[in-house]
């Protein structure tokens, strides 16, 4: 049995950056394989039950399957060390952790699959060298990207919903660079939870892909940094001549994180809304049972943003990532949650509160499950 842990990654997806990076972050050591390798069908699936990444296996032969139980492995472990102690910048960490896994899909989706005269060569590259060296090499990188381009399409981006998508998405990167001016990562000189969840959309694809890359690199030097410094094992953060090495002192939330917050609300609150009553009712339909797998996706939810409406998957996911929001929440004290709620109003995100499933969703034996 190897001693380093092995990562079950690819470098183009959107998911596998998050786990990578707490990785590297932490200093543990790891090798990262793709799920082309021979030994992911024959050993790693039977136990992580699913076909997805990342997958972690460990030295000691546990298989861990999704980047967020992954981070909780070692966060678990270890005293959690990208965990802020103080209320808001709890609530933010976990708020950002649900936006970057979820409430990003549509820019991310967007950039990569819409600018294929900049993208197509690069994106195809990282496809067809995820999958192994045999005779249907070239049908299965075809079918593969053909299925994640209409993906785009159930997670909202339509021709009709592009010029939104991307006022939205340079809106956010504008306030992000604003915000990162100040400090190297979202709540000071140390990367929290929140920072491992927002970089899954913003490195894969929108930090890597040549046309949001582009974007980035000459709209948003700051957050660009921020991307590099986040698969970096030191902080990387040369550009600030007098650096701290912890998160932010006396529970700040800093006004330029609160326009970020803003902006990133218009959109996610009410898919969240609409998600939620799209999955509500097929519980109340179906009623499934204490430990059945939750799947993937239950139907789609219609919402408006900006006065255009808007079409999206409903995916209980999201909700499972939410659910530790409104934990952190429930478990405050009459003061801080006053203090909670006073700065989601102000970000307009004050309903993430209150928007919940009829049934809550745990993870057993490696699958989303009803509880």
């Amino acid at each position: 049995m190897s001693e380093l842990h092995t990562l079950y990654a690819i470098t183009h997806s959107l998911y596998s950056g998050r786990a990578r990076a707490y990785l590297i972050n932490n200093g543990i050591a790891f090798r990262e394989l793709s799920t082309g390798h021979e030994s992911f069908k024959a050993d790693i699936l039977p136990k992580g039950k699913l076909p997805t990444i990342p997958t972690l296996l460990t030295p000691g032969g546990e298989v861990i399957r999704d980047g967020a139980a992954i981070i909780e492995h070692f966060e678990a472990q270890s005293g959690r060390p990208c965990q802020p102690r103080t209320a808001r910048q709890q609530i933010v960490s976990a708020l950002f952790d649900v936006i970057g896994t979820d409430g990003l899909l549509r820019p991310a989706m967007h950039y990569r699959w819409n600018y294929p005269e900049e993208n197509l060569d690069f994106v195809r590259y990282h496809f067809f060298h995820s999958q192994r060296d045999l005779p249907a090499r070239e049908e299965k990188t075809e079918k593969m990207m053909d299925r994640m381009r209409h993906a785009a399409g159930i997670f909202g981006v339509t021709d009709e919903a592009i010029e939104l998508v991307e006022a939205l998405y340079l809106e956010y990167l504008s306030a992000l660079n604003a915000h990162l001016e100040t400090v190297p990562y979202l709540l000071g000189w140390k990367p929290c939870i929140g920072d491992f969840g927002l970089l899954a959309p913003m490195y894969a694809h929108l930090g890597r892909d040549p046309a949001p890359l582009r974007i980035m690199q000459q709209q948003a030097v700051r957050v660009h940094r921020w991307v590099e410094r986040m698969n970096r094992a030191d902080q990387d953060a040369p550009e600030f001549f007098n650096a701290g090495s912890d998160f932010l002192p006396d529970d700040e939330i800093p006004e330029t994180l609160i326009a970020v917050l803003r902006v990133l609300s218009e959109d996610l609150v009410p898919e969240t809304r609409a998600a939620a009553t799209c999955i509500n009712g097929w519980l109340a339909k179906n009623q499934p049972e204490s430990g059945v797998a939750a799947e993937r996706m239950l139907g789609m939810g219609e919402f408006s943003v900006r006065g255009q409406t808007l079409t999206a998957i409903a995916q209980p996911y999201r909700f499972y990532l939410l659910q530790r929001v409104q934990a952190v929440y429930d478990k405050l004290g009459s003061a801080d949650k006053a203090a909670v709620e006073a700065m989601l109003e102000r970000c307009g995100l004050a309903e993430i509160l209150t928007i919940r499933l009829d049934q809550q969703l745990g993870q057993i034996d490696n699958l989303e499950v009803w509880l």
